[in-house]
């Protein structure tokens, strides 16, 4: 499937859900209900999201401090001078 056809797709399915939205919101005897419904999905869509950065920071471990990764640096470029033979900068 190509990109217009699936682009026709969620265009139509977006009018047709906003169509079905509008009728429960204003015509329907459920109105109150998809408002508490629209409600609650769009709360624990952000929380979902807060949950997920929150795991996200919990879970990975924190940088290397700066002076560290310089060093580490010019350690790689000392051993990759010594491998080919040539003489390691002196610092």
């Amino acid at each position: 499937m190509n990109d217009r056809a699936v682009g026709g797709l969620i265009l139509a399915g977006s009018l047709g859900f906003g169509a079905v939205y509008v009728w429960l919101l204003v015509l329907s005897p459920w109105s109150y209900t998809g408002l508490v419904a629209t409600a609650l999905v769009a709360v624990l869509g952000v929380l979902a999201i807060v949950a997920w950065i929150g795991y996200t920071m919990a879970a990975t471990p924190p940088p290397k401090p700066i002076g560290e990764l310089e060093h580490e640096k010019a350690d790689a470029g000392k051993e990759t001078a010594a491998g080919r033979g040539h003489p390691a900068e002196a610092d």
